[in-house]
């Protein structure tokens, strides 16, 4: 599917979140293929700690727009765009607009593997990584 220009900025309402969500994705994954995880954990978030569980209906309209945002933009990228890049990307995006979030790392065995996993949640929303996030026992957990 070819990029059309035009219709990017006469269909797109959310023209900023698009751009937003391409930029901080390549970010983010640049982070984490070029600096260790040590250095990188201390930006992201209050760790051990959750955000509440309730939020504005407001919060919850605008995390859902991110999340589609960030899902459909991450899916087309040219660099690999999993889980914590696009749970990065949500909760910085968030954060921007002052919505508390909480990140999720978790692990689980399948087939004698370990498997890693994040996600991000607003209140009880799953913003992004929800759709496999089952099954993962959490590890950490970072609130911004």
């Amino acid at each position: 599917m070819k990029f059309n220009i035009k219709r990017f900025f006469t269909d797109n309402k959310f023209k900023k979140l698009t751009i937003m969500s391409y930029i901080y994705s390549a970010i983010f994954r640049f982070q984490i293929k070029f600096i260790k995880p040590k250095k990188l954990k201390k930006h992201w978030g209050k760790e051990g700690v959750e955000s509440d569980t309730e939020e504005s209906r407001e919060h919850y309209l605008f995390a859902a727009h991110v999340s589609q945002t960030v899902n459909r933009i991450c899916n087309k990228t040219s660099w690999e765009s999993k889980c914590l890049v696009r749970a990065l990307t949500a909760q910085r995006m968030l954060v921007k607009q002052g919505i508390p979030s909480t990140m999720y790392l978790g692990v689980r065995e399948d087939n004698g593997k370990m498997l890693a996993h994040a996600w991000l949640r607003v209140g009880k929303m799953i913003v992004t990584g929800g759709e496999v996030c089952d099954g993962f026992t959490v590890v950490d957990k970072f609130c911004k």
